[in-house]
């Protein structure tokens, strides 16, 4: 059995102006590293193996600032957990967005579907489970992944079949959610902040 532990990454300057960051790699800001600060001292009542993060910059400073307070190697970047693209939309706000294509369910061109996203993410966890060797303790292990509101809605979405997030639900900046992985299934435990 393994625990995930899902922490979104601290805010950039985009998520405070609500602008569309998708696969563009935009930093924290210094509220984002107090974020990440703030998520690490919420994990540090518990034990963990390893930290794994998205290899976008934010998420990857983000990852770093947990692993560090929390005594941890460095995090471990790992593709498929990077946000959603959304093509021709990166870059605009979200009320824009949500005028111009309908909402986050939308096609817009270019972009990767939210079931496109989980499969991808859940192919990724799963290659992180298979290939782990971190446990402390025999036949469980703690990880941490520092991912994005877009992955971590979508594997939200998959464990709860489709029940959560609920509409108008917000994943904020640092939040952390627990995920238990056994058996190529995916079972959402507790968000432990939202």
């Amino acid at each position: 059995m393994t625990l995930i532990t899902l922490v979104r990454h601290g805010q950039t300057d985009w998520n405070l102006e609500r602008r569309i960051q998708g696969t563009t790699d935009i930093p924290l800001n210094d509220t984002g590293r107090a974020d990440a600060l703030a998520a690490a001292e919420v994990l540090a009542t518990e034990s963990y193996d390893a930290v794994y993060a998205s290899p976008l910059v934010r998420a990857q400073e983000t990852a770093q600032i947990i692993a560090t307070r929390l005594g941890l190697a460095a995090p471990v970047t790992t593709r498929g957990l990077r946000e959603r693209s959304f093509g021709e939309a990166e870059g605009i706000d979200v009320a824009d967005y949500i005028s111009r294509y309908g909402g986050w369910h939308s096609e817009v061109p270019g972009a990767e579907s939210l079931e496109q996203v989980s499969e991808r993410a859940l192919d990724s966890l799963d290659r992180i489970v298979r290939a782990s060797r971190h446990r402390s303790t025999p036949n469980q292990e703690s990880l941490i992944v520092v991912s994005h509101g877009g992955v971590i809605r979508a594997l939200l979405m998959h464990a709860s079949g489709g029940t959560l997030p609920r509409e108008g639900d917000l994943l904020r900046n640092g939040s952390v959610h627990r995920f238990v992985a056994e058996h190529a299934t995916l079972r959402l435990l507790e968000p432990i902040s939202g």
